[in-house]
């Protein structure tokens, strides 16, 4: 079982509150007439100005203009030091789509109200959002602190399953529990956090001795048993996996990710018969529940046991609201048994959304594989006929297979013949620019790009491309730069464009900005290339030590690391130094 689908599993079948929270933060506007009609209530005592300045933010938050509504109310908030109108600006303020206006409005809250619960929460979530793992946890530990739950298990989970800097939360974690009074009503829940990290971390005899001494105190809490259950089966330990989640079970018997724990403890072992009766059990709690059957459909054929699967998913299709993901699984289970032409079936029955295009590639792949790939064609041209609306990625998507096939001459011809016939299709022309620049036809790359973007201006991934071009690869930074702050205007959380960010200032002189982007970036986005761009800023900077065991990281987390390599080629200093070999 992968630790990945294991959480995944979890997450869905427990709604984790911490999910809830980011997603509150910036959520859009509810179908409401006026989203900030629960905010609270304006008092008496303004002077003229006040009052002038509060009813020009009443009505712009009428008209929808909540940028505006925000800054009336954070002016007015900060005049008067009103929490309660700093709290109407950061409800403004989330449905006015600005990031960095609601950034700072949740830091004016915090600064009036540095004992509240709702700005440090506001403050973690974005933190979050921009890649800053540990101020996201500085936050929620603060709330700990206060006795207040910070939500750190949860937290640590999402670490996990992102990506995120697994050492350095840890470190902070493991800081915060020295110096924590053990009596302290929140630090289990710091405790349950270290250990998770500590586990995914390879440390995981260290994890459970955590996890033993908190039982000791807190046997009655659920969270220690989900805990202990999890990272025995992300260490391959079914057998202590189903003990631990017998006896969360015990501690709460209508905790259905017990029942889950244990249905993946009992497959893991071999058990099908048992797994099937939790699995079972746990349908009969949550009747009508598409994603749960889902879910352990997946759990089934992660371990190829496609009947139980298949029992699990054949109700479903059935009902008139039939999940996409159900065809796509039920192709994959045909598919496993050989059915080739029964899995194309279940394919081409997944509906245009989120679904479709996956579907269509394991359609596809199914048929080349099986020796089939006149027939992968012929059914992704029928497709585009069927789908016009899809019909460029599906374009796109028989390009990059043909070039997986060595073919790429005719993906060449493929996209001609489909760009001459959509000509403003820009799926096609982004793909088409990026091929140019694999074969190093820079001056074909920006003709497309160009192109695109004059045919949609807010296209960011454009935008970025054809900026860290210029800026990487020509002499013309300025110019790409204008292009990268475009990009970054639109998607300011996107990690990619931060690096763009980061190497664009880094190419203009100024390191020091260079340096705020990317470790933005690194934090969201930790591939080679931007470690590669971070250590050549930090070396630049002379933080020589944090540049090399950056470097000396990355030679242990990437196989192929082609610009890590570049830069060590250029700078030599900063490979790590050698480990002396004693005989």
């Amino acid at each position: 079982m992968a630790p990945r689908l294991i959480h995944i599993a979890l997450t869905v079948a427990t709604a984790l509150p911490l999910a809830a929270c980011q997603s509150a933060a910036v959520s859009p506007i509810a179908e409401q007439a006026d989203p900030i009609a629960s905010a609270p209530p304006i008092r008496r005592g303004l002077d003229a100005v006040g009052l002038a300045t509060l009813l020009t933010a009443e009505i712009a938050g009428q008209r929808g203009d909540y940028a505006s509504a925000t800054r009336g109310y954070l002016e007015t908030g900060e005049r008067y030091r009103s929490v309660a109108l700093i709290e109407r600006a950061a409800l403004a303020a989330r449905f006015s789509g600005d990031q960095a206006l609601l950034e700072t409005t949740a830091m004016r809250w915090y600064d009036l109200a540095p004992q509240a619960e709702a700005p440090t929460r506001l403050l973690s979530s974005l933190a979050l959002q921009r890649g800053d793992w540990l101020a996201s946890l500085d936050y929620r530990l603060a709330l700990a602190e206060r006795g207040e739950h910070g939500e750190l298990a949860s937290f640590s989970e999402l670490a996990i399953e992102e990506g995120g800097p697994l050492p350095v939360l840890l470190e902070r974690l493991t800081q915060y529990l020295v110096e924590t009074d053990a009596a302290h009503p929140q630090r289990h829940d710091a405790v349950l956090a270290t250990a998770l990290i500590e586990a995914a971390i390879g440390n995981v005899t260290q994890a459970q001795a955590r996890l033993a001494r908190l039982g000791e105190s807190h046997a009655e809490l659920p969270e220690l048993w989900l805990a202990q259950a999890r990272i025995a089966l992300d260490a391959d330990d079914p057998t202590s996996a189903r003990q631990a989640a017998r006896r969360g079970r015990e501690v709460a018997p209508e905790d259905g990710r017990f029942i889950l724990m244990l249905a993946q403890s009992e497959l893991l072992l071999g058990n099908i018969s048992a797994a099937e009766n939790q699995t079972d059990a746990l349908i009969e709690r949550h009747v009508g529940g598409h994603e749960l059957r889902l879910i352990l459909a997946q759990l089934y054929l992660e371990e190829g046991h496609t009947a139980p699967a298949r029992r699990l998913l054949l109700p479903l299709v059935s009902e008139v609201d039939t999940p996409a993901m159900a065809y796509t699984l039920l192709g994959a289970i045909a598919e496993q048994e050989g059915q080739v032409d029964n899995a194309l079936l279940y394919y081409r029955q997944v509906p245009a959304g989120d679904q479709f295009l996956q579907a269509r590639l394991l359609a596809a792949r199914m048929l080349i594989n099986d020796d089939r790939l006149e027939d992968a064609r012929s059914f992704l041209h029928t497709e585009r006929l069927r789908h016009d609306e899809q019909a460029a990625s599906l374009a796109a998507l028989e390009a990059e297979l043909l070039d997986q096939q060595g073919l790429g001459d005719e993906a060449d011809e493929l996209l001609e013949r489909e760009l001459r016939r959509s000509p403003g299709a820009e799926e096609l022309l982004y793909l088409r620019a990026m091929r140019a620049f694999s074969m190093g036809d820079l001056a074909a790359m920006e003709e497309d790009l160009q192109r695109l973007i004059e045919r949609q201006p807010d296209h960011a991934m454009a935008l970025n491309a054809l900026g860290y071009t210029l800026v990487d690869m020509t002499d013309r930074h300025q110019e790409g730069m204008e292009l990268i702050e475009r990009a970054y205007r639109l998607e300011p959380a996107n990690p990619a464009i931060l690096d763009s960010m980061g190497w664009g200032y880094y190419k203009l002189g100024n390191n020091q900005r260079a340096l705020e982007y990317l470790e933005r970036a690194y934090a969201m986005m930790p591939d080679q290339e931007v470690a590669a761009h971070l250590a050549e800023v930090l070396w630049e900077l002379g933080h020589e030590a944090q540049a090399r065991a950056l470097i000396e990281q990355a030679l242990e987390r990437y196989d192929e690391r082609p610009v890590i390599d570049d830069l060590l080629y250029r700078t030599p200093e900063l490979a790590p130094e050698p480990t002396l070999q004693f005989p």
